[in-house]
């Protein structure tokens, strides 16, 4: 209904936006951020299967090496990474010095945007980000400045573990959870109907996932364009037809489908799995479990745009050591929205390099959603930890060598 064709005309304009917003919203979190995440837990799944869980014990008997390799799991583009390390720390694997490091390195989904645009400079940004990912890593277990600490700093009552297991603060004050791995996955629901349409869903899930896998690199590689809402034998329309049936598929196994697939509990790390087949589950539905924070915050963030006409890239176009700050409070928005959309205004030579560093560290990308769901307590510290030394680094670096706006950008 157009503008004139009376009084409703407005409305229902706006309500076709709204429509529209949540259509593109359920397409793109899938094509644009589950089916790398889902391409990086498989590997970690089958890594642990094909070693019978050897990777993840070798990984908690050296806790020296937890920060480092957390952040070379945030380093490599994409959330995938980042994502599989919070359920090790949910599980006691991992310390939450490690989190915190693989958050800093976590470049999220805006890695590949500056890569394609600006190459030089997201080695620079993300090889600073790196380094101080390690250094701050290293620092809060060293320090003990976990989230125990953090509670006896403001004089809380006890702690308490989200996931339903309990919180030990070891001497140095980072809490280690500890669980029942008996019951780390749930028996089977057994019906005629449901059992099977779940291994069906299962099925669609995984071809939605390969070839939103494809759709998504050609996406990145052009630079994150727009793509239309359409259907039809197009680009647009393969995007468009992937991108629902896939959320729709990991709605389903994420509320329904895991019950009946053995798999009831998410957001843990598993030991080992009993064949291929028990991987590929797990992979789905941990995948699942993330898409669907991710369309939570796609959905907060699209409708704070619409409503509220937040203008994330003048936000980090601001003038002189503000845009640094700009940048790090950008990357505490959770999900890759908003740090595409910084990434994308740096391309076009509206940001100094210091905004994009700092956000480069600060920014957790859809990494965090994981630990929301389980542990709020720890997502926000990590937040907070994550954010201080974008701040310091991202106003030294422009003290230092100013806005260096276009720095790195390929003509």
């Amino acid at each position: 209904m157009s503008k004139s064709t009376g009084v409703f005309g407005p409305e229902a304009e706006a309500m076709n936006e709204f429509v529209d917003v949540f259509l593109a919203s359920l397409r793109d979190g899938y094509v644009q951020v589950s089916a790398f995440v889902a391409v990086t837990v498989l590997l970690f799944s089958v890594v642990q299967y094909r070693t019978n869980g050897a990777l993840v014990e070798r990984l908690s008997e050296n806790e020296r090496l937890q920060p480092l390799f957390g952040a070379l799991m945030g380093l490599t583009p994409g959330c995938g990474g980042a994502i599989v390390m919070m359920p090790l720390y949910v599980r006691g694997t991992v310390s939450f010095g490690t989190v915190v490091a693989t958050l800093i390195a976590t470049a999220g989904d805006s890695a590949f945007v500056i890569l394609a645009l600006a190459p030089e400079a997201a080695l620079y940004a993300y090889g600073i980000a790196f380094a101080t990912a390690i250094a701050s890593g290293y620092v809060i277990d060293c320090f003990g400045m976990g989230v125990g600490r953090v509670d006896r700093a403001v004089a809380t009552l006890g702690q308490t573990a989200t996931d339903g297991g309990t919180v030990n603060a070891n001497p140095g004050g980072n809490p280690t959870h500890e669980y029942d791995a008996c019951c780390e996955t749930d028996a089977a629901r057994e019906s005629p109907v449901l059992t099977p349409f779940s291994h069906a869903v299962h099925a669609l899930w995984w071809v939605s996932a390969g070839a939103a896998l494809v759709l998504g690199v050609m996406y990145l590689l052009a630079g994150a364009p727009d793509v239309p809402l359409t259907l039809g034998p197009s680009y647009a329309g393969a995007f468009t037809v992937v991108g629902l049936t896939g959320t729709t598929a990991s709605f389903y196994l994420y509320f329904v489908g895991r019950h009946y697939l053995g798999e009831g509990r998410v957001g843990r790390a598993r030991d080992s799995f009993v064949d291929l087949y028990d991987t590929l589950t797990h992979a789905a539905l941990e995948t699942s479990f993330v898409t669907v924070w991710v369309l939570a915050a796609y959905l907060l963030y699209e409708y704070g745009v619409l409503i509220l006409g937040i203008d994330v890239g003048s936000l980090a176009a601001a003038v002189g050591v503000l845009a640094p700050v700009a940048g790090a409070l950008v990357g505490l928005i959770p999900g890759c929205g908003p740090q595409i959309v910084l990434a994308s205004v740096y391309a076009e030579g509206a940001v100094p390099f210091s905004a994009l560093t700092a956000n480069a560290i600060s920014q957790d990308g859809d990494a965090l959603f994981p630990l929301i769901a389980i542990d709020k307590k720890a997502a926000i510290v990590a937040s907070i930890y994550t954010t201080i030394p974008a701040l310091v680094v991202g106003v030294v670096l422009h003290l230092l060598f100013g806005p260096m706006t276009g720095f790195g950008v390929l003509g």
